[in-house]
């Protein structure tokens, strides 16, 4: 066992994410079991359970604890359906911003027979998380979108050097681990100073990694070549709004956003697993939601901490994840419908299980 258990939250979120969560955790804590992985599990209070439980989507103590903890899991977040009151908020800009999770790490990877539209992808979109257009994450207090009258609205894109710089700096380090090439996108053809500076940041922060091959694409013809030539791209790093909009494209080429995970990363040692799809609501409850986004954010967690913790185990416990998440997903008895598959949740959970016990 390790010497110290790591604590890591559970979240479980709205909708599908109550029957996604418990499928990444009964695989999480079946690797960890095989490889000696001790982890205090801490299940919090969030979202529109929380609010009908404890008066409030983020509840008092939910992110006292998370303070405390290695890193959590949180599932995906139905807020469009909560009540509007001022105990009804988004939780999520307040988790990440309260911890600094400046980058979304969001890989894509194509398996054989499950509907990819192109083999051979393998590739990681790193998108800045904190500031950019989106309105709850460019301003300390107000919106960042304001209509002075009836036919006017005006929205306000916030770029600094230092996201800039840090997040290329992530996305370049996650290129010196794998294939040595980094692509940043932009638009600073039209954007001169916002996409400007960014482009700026990041060609700063290259010149500090001389072994990864770097190179830029404007936005647009990056969107055509992710459905033309996937294949050519191994870390990809943006902004706020374009990577929110590339990596669901990149997701569409692998299957659907149930096969789009993501690891919230920043600037203290906490790490958040998040997938990128919805709640789902349609589908909430019928046990036939696809667990892979979530189990491969929780994998990819499990990775993060054990190379940041020194776990060895820990890191051996994700790669025992991957290689099973790949069996499974080569039966159509195990893996879900929307990825041609017969089975369900439960089935594709279980397969998994299966895989990481045998070895």
């Amino acid at each position: 066992m390790t010497s110290r258990p790591l604590t890591i939250g559970i979240l479980e979120g709205d909708d599908i994410g109550h029957e996604i969560v418990p499928a990444a955790v009964e695989v999480a804590k079946a690797a960890a079991e095989r490889f000696g992985v001790a982890i205090d599990w801490r299940p919090l209070p969030i979202g529109r359970r929380a609010l009908d439980t404890h008066g409030a989507t983020l509840p008092k103590g939910t992110l006292e604890t998370l303070a405390t903890l290695d890193g959590w899991i949180l599932g995906p977040i139905g807020h469009r359906a909560y009540p509007k009151a001022p105990e009804a908020i988004n939780p999520h800009p307040i988790l990440r911003k309260s911890f600094d999770l400046y980058a979304n790490v969001r890989p894509t990877r194509s398996y054989p027979d499950i509907g990819c539209l192109h083999q051979g992808v393998d590739l990681i979109i790193v998108r800045e998380n904190n500031e950019g257009f989106q309105p709850d994450r460019n301003m300390l207090m107000g919106s960042g979108e304001f209509r002075p009258n009836d036919d006017l609205t005006l929205s306000v894109r916030v770029i600094t050097r230092k996201a800039s710089y840090r997040v290329a700096k992530a996305a370049l380090e996650l290129a010196r681990q794998r294939r040595k090439h980094m692509t940043f996108v932009h638009k600073d053809t039209v954007f001169k100073l916002g996409c400007g500076m960014f482009v700026e940041e990041c060609r700063r922060a290259a010149a500090e990694y001389p072994d990864v091959l770097v190179d830029d694409v404007i936005v647009d013809t990056f969107a055509m070549r992710l459905v033309r030539d996937p294949q050519n791209f191994d870390v990809v790093v943006t902004t706020n709004m374009f990577g929110d909009i590339l990596s669901d494209e990149a997701a569409g080429i692998v299957g659907g956003l149930g096969m789009a995970p993501g690891l919230c990363i920043g600037a203290g040692r906490v790490a958040m697993a998040q997938a990128t799809h919805g709640s789902a609501p349609d589908i909430a409850g019928r046990g036939i939601a696809n667990p892979y986004a979530m189990i491969e954010s929780t994998r990819m967690l499990l990775e993060w901490l054990g190379n940041d913790r020194g776990i060895p185990q820990a890191v051996q416990a994700a790669q025992s994840i991957s290689r099973s998440v790949t069996a499974a997903l080569a039966d159509p008895a195990s893996r879900t419908g929307d990825i041609r598959g017969t089975g369900n949740t439960a089935s594709m959970t279980a397969a998994i299980v299966r895989g990481i016990q045998a070895g």
